[in-house]
C-alpha cells in the first residue's frame, strides 16, 4: 500500500486465542504452539479429532492486510469463501471465485462462466504449501492471496473455519493533518491519495470527491465498501453482476 508515494509498513497482528501481540513473520510460529489453540470453549463441547489447516491470507498487492486462520479438512471451499467475506470483504453481494492450481472454483451463480464450483471440501482441493488466489468483485476486484502452512490432526470444537489472528490497522495518516485516516477519496485511492480524517474531507481537492470508510480490510476504498446500502441497492447490484457475467461469455 502506497500513501504519497511512501510505502505503508506491514502492522503487527494479534493472536485471538491468548491476545499477544507479534510481527506478521513471527506469528506463524506463535500460533503452532499457542495453548489457546487447544484450550476448550466454555460448556459441555466435546472435542472431535480432524484434519485442520492452517492457512495464512493477505492482499495479494496490500500485505499490510494478513490473517490466520484454521480450517477443518471437512469445509469446504464455499465455507472459506464466505468467512473472507464476513470479515474482508463483502459490500454488495459480488461474484467471487478462487484460482487453485490452475484451476477456477467459482459461487454457484458464476457457474456459466466456469467448470467447477465451491462446493468441495479443502481436504480434497488444498494441501501443505499450496498457494492459491482469491477474487471478489469482478468488476472493482480485490484480490486476494492464500498459503497453506500445514495439515495436522487436531481436537476441535467447531465445523466453522476460524480466524486464528490478523493484523492491526495498518498507519495510515491524513494528508492535511496528519492524524489517523477515517475517510478515504474513492477517485484518487487509485493514485494512492486521498486519506483524510473526519474533519479534513472539506479539504480535499478532489471535484469528484466520494468518500468511504477507513476500515481494516484489503476492500477499503472499493465499491460501496462500509457504507450503507439498502436490500434493494444490494439486490439490483448482484443482478448486474450477473448481466456483466453473461456479456463476458459472449
Amino acid at each position: 500500500m502506497i500513501q504519497d508515494g511512501n510505502t505503508i509498513p506491514i502492522p503487527k497482528g494479534t493472536c485471538l486465542l491468548c491476545g499477544k501481540t507479534f510481527s506478521k513473520e513471527e506469528m506463524a510460529k506463535h500460533l503452532d504452539g499457542c495453548r489457546g489453540r487447544e484450550s476448550p470453549p466454555p460448556g459441555k463441547v466435546k472435542p472431535r479429532r480432524e484434519t485442520v489447516l492452517h492457512i495464512i491470507v493477505e492482499g495479494a498487492e496490500l500485505p499490510q492486510y494478513w490473517m490466520h486462520l484454521e480450517a477443518p479438512a471437512s469445509a469446504t471451499l464455499e465455507d472459506l469463501d464466505e468467512l473472507l467475506r464476513d470479515v474482508w470483504l463483502e459490500c454488495c453481494g459480488h461474484l467471487s471465485a478462487f484460482t487453485i492450481d490452475d484451476e477456477t472454483y467459482a459461487v454457484e451463480e458464476a457457474m456459466e462462466a466456469y467448470d467447477k464450483n465451491m462446493d468441495l471440501a479443502l481436504g480434497q482441493s488444498l494441501h501443505p504449501e499450496l498457494t492459491f488466489q482469491h477474487e471478489y468483485d469482478f468488476g472493482t476486484m480485490t484480490e486476494l492471496g492464500l498459503h497453506v502452512v500445514s495439515a495436522r490432526e487436531r481436537d476441535i470444537y467447531t465445523k466453522d473455519i476460524r480466524v486464528l489472528a490478523r493484523n492491526e490497522p495498518p498507519d495510515i495518516k491524513c494528508e492535511e493533518c496528519g492524524k489517523p485516516a477515517t475517510q478515504v477519496c474513492y477517485v484518487c485511492i487509485w493514485d494512492g491519495k486521498g486519506w483524510v480524517c473526519d474533519r479534513c474531507t472539506g479539504k480535499h481537492s478532489c471535484k469528484d470527491e466520494g468518500f468511504l470508510p477507513v476500515l481494516n480490510s484489503p476492500r477499503t476504498g472499493m465499491c460501496g465498501y462500509g457504507s450503507e446500502w439498502e436490500e434493494d441497492d444490494q439486490e439490483e447490484l448482484r443482478e448486474e453482476d450477473g448481466d456483466f457475467d453473461d456479456d463476458e461469455d459472449e
